[in-house]
């Protein structure tokens, strides 16, 4: 078979409402090099394919060849699977994921395909346009003005992967490397991004995002990331933190002497537990508590954990305090002690 320098993957799902401007995206595309579309349908009842198959003749007017394979079971078996099938049916030397209810910007492949053949073993990314504008405010500034630096950092906040999936583009061998049998197995309701994300990570892969935004993210009521469950990826976060960077601290801080502070010290393995120096807070009531005690330890007597003032705390600390909640009260503070992120500081809210 022919090997093209692009494959756009896609799993569709009942997207017949979003698939219109789907592929005219696609048809918009100024990049010069050959490319493919490779598409697995997961089930769908809705006019989807009718659809695709209608576009099939000016999808390769333009040259753009079109390989769709899927199934008609019940059940759906869920993006991790259906995006798996697409790339092994595909032929391109790098990947470029779509969602079927995202717009591509016309410059995205160009782009993304310099960037990603001068850095091979990179994920690469880029900024992204919200629809609607106002839809997710805190996520949509955060993901859009990560720094470099950042995208790695930050990698185990609650908001997930700092390369948002929808615009992960990449040579084939960083795809296959990390997203083998194990993920094409799960079901609908999986976190397999965030999966893949820390798998690439574990096997030293790199991340760069291009700011420009280089894709329309829509957001909606039936996205798949709605079936998936926080406390696996609470769960998936808390395993990353441990092993990327609690393993190398001696003793760290928890900034939050609440509820999400002390659900963190529970959620971690005894050895990082015991590395827990304190909990700290801005909170006066929450500090003259004094003490943390960890009732469900097994331990007699029951280990407590210092409750301090953060003017009072040492670092490094795990910051479980939201961004971007407080008026700017909590990044004040934060600045006042003139630490380093990713050094003296980790966020995991």
């Amino acid at each position: 078979m022919t090997e093209f320098d692009v494959s756009v993957v896609m799993t569709v799902y009942n997207a017949s409402r979003w698939l219109d401007d789907n592929l005219q995206s696609i048809l918009a595309q100024t990049f010069a090099g050959t490319l493919e579309l490779s598409i697995y349908n997961d089930g769908s009842t809705d006019t989807s394919m009718e659809l695709i198959t209608a576009y099939v003749p000016r999808l390769e007017a333009r040259c753009i060849h079109v390989v769709c394979s899927g199934h008609s079971d019940a059940t759906p078996k869920g993006p991790g699977y259906g995006r798996t099938q697409a790339v092994r049916q595909s032929h391109g030397r790098f990947i470029c994921v779509l969602d079927a209810d995202d717009v591509m910007h016309p410059q995205r492949i160009e782009k993304q395909f310099v960037a990603a053949s001068y850095h091979p073993d990179t994920l690469i990314g880029s900024g992204f346009i919200r629809q609607p504008e106002d839809s997710t405010d805190r996520y949509t500034r955060w993901s859009n003005t990560l720094s470099q630096e950042q995208l790695y950092t930050q990698a185990f906040t609650a908001f997930g992967p700092t390369i948002i999936q929808p615009t992960w583009f990449c040579a084939r061998e960083v795809f296959e490397s990390a997203y083998d049998e194990l993920y094409s197995k799960q079901e609908k309701g999986n976190p397999e991004d965030l999966i893949f994300f820390y798998r690439h990570l574990s096997y030293g892969g790199k991340l760069l995002r291009i700011d420009e935004p280089l894709l329309t993210y829509r957001y909606h009521k039936d996205a798949v990331s709605f079936g998936v469950d926080r406390w696996t990826i609470w769960d998936l976060r808390v395993a990353a933190l441990q092993k990327y960077i609690l393993f190398k601290w001696e003793v760290f801080t928890i900034w939050n002497a609440g509820k999400q502070g002390r659900r963190l010290f529970r959620s971690l393995k005894p050895e990082y537990q015991a590395k827990v120096e304190a909990f700290c807070d801005v909170d006066c009531k929450k500090v003259s508590q004094k003490y943390y005690t960890y009732e469900e330890s097994l331990e007699h007597p029951k280990p407590k954990i210092p409750i301090v003032h953060f003017t009072n705390a040492k670092p490094p600390f795990v910051l479980c305090v939201k961004w971007d909640l407080t008026g700017g009260e909590f990044e004040k503070n934060l600045a006042s002690l003139q630490l380093k992120e990713g050094e003296d500081y980790i966020n995991f809210s």
